[in-house]
């Protein structure tokens, strides 16, 4: 990705810096309403477009058209919003445990469980998650 110098058709280009790249592909929600989490890292899009992009930051849980895995992979329980746009240098990424993850738009808390086979999947991986039982 690069940007001109000047608008007058000049030749000079400049590569645009990695954080502005990253910052340019960030993934928010597109609307308000029917907002899910990923269980895994907390990002937060709506059901559409976890279908059609998966989870930036879990492409590994395969939720691009498949209905099924979006539903157990997403939950529609969690709290706070939290935008990112520099997760390295940011201290909210660092709280929230985000700071390794793609700028966007994070939960500050996820709720749910992943079914038994798919913790067992991600725990032989070495992988964690975010997302914690409901209180009960």
């Amino acid at each position: 990705m690069s940007y001109r110098e000047d608008d007058s058709g000049g030749e000079e280009e400049e590569e645009l810096p990695q954080q502005v790249a990253d910052l340019a592909q960030a993934s928010v929600p597109s609307q308000l309403k029917g907002i899910r989490a990923c269980k895994r890292c907390g990002i937060l899009k709506t059901l559409d477009q976890f279908l059609n992009d998966g989870c930036e930051n879990c492409p590994f849980l395969d939720m691009v058209d498949n209905q099924d895995r979006c539903s157990m992979c997403t939950t529609a329980f969690f709290e706070g919003q939290a935008a990112v746009m520099d997760p390295r240098e940011s201290w909210a990424a660092k709280w929230i445990r985000v700071d390794n993850y793609l700028p966007g738009v994070y939960a500050i808390a996820v709720t749910g469980q992943f079914d038994k086979e798919m913790e067992e999947d991600l725990e032989s991986r070495g992988i964690r998650w975010r997302c914690r039982p409901a209180p009960g």
